[in-house]
């Protein structure tokens, strides 16, 4: 879809939610270009309700690298109970790096921060008015039909009583 900005953006409607990773690193590879996975998700767990907290940004290249072609990584994310922090690639120069280095994991890098890294590269993806400019065209992509034997079909009702 279409976006106020040289990028383009991707979205996926998984039933448990986005995992645009493998998608974003072969279309970097592909099409020679960059390609951003971002994740901003609230921490909203408590006695088994909800979802485990997180916000991530991952940048892919147009090169092959040790894993997935990242250029570079954040993840502040809730691992099952546990707030972790981990990082890979060199920083850009508008990181807060020294953030990092906060006591709790959960507070090196936020959603607010993310917001920031993101306005840097000319990104607003939390703003409605920042995709579909007018007179832009976007492609809905959707699958019908059988899925593989692996996997399960579910209803909308289903999947929210479900999740």
């Amino acid at each position: 879809m279409p976006t106020r900005s040289p990028w383009t953006a991707y979205i996926d409607n998984g039933w448990r939610g986005t995992d645009a990773a493998s998608a974003m690193s072969y279309m970097a590879e592909a099409l020679g270009c960059r390609g951003l996975r971002v994740v901003a998700v609230p921490h909203t767990l408590s006695k088994n309700q909800g979802r485990y907290g997180a916000v991530m940004f991952e940048m892919y290249g147009p090169h092959r690298t040790d894993w997935l072609n990242y250029v570079r990584t954040l993840h502040a994310a809730n691992d099952g109970g546990r707030w972790v922090f981990d990082e890979s690639g060199e920083p850009f120069p508008f990181e807060k790096v020294e953030r990092y280095q906060a006591r709790r994991a959960r507070d090196r890098f936020t959603f607010d921060m993310l917001k920031e890294y993101l306005h840097h590269l000319g990104l607003s993806p939390f703003e409605e008015d920042f995709y579909l400019p007018d007179g832009a065209p976007g492609w809905l992509v959707e699958k019908t039909g059988p899925v593989a034997s692996t996997h399960q079909e579910y209803s909308l009702a289903q999947a929210r009583e479900q999740f």
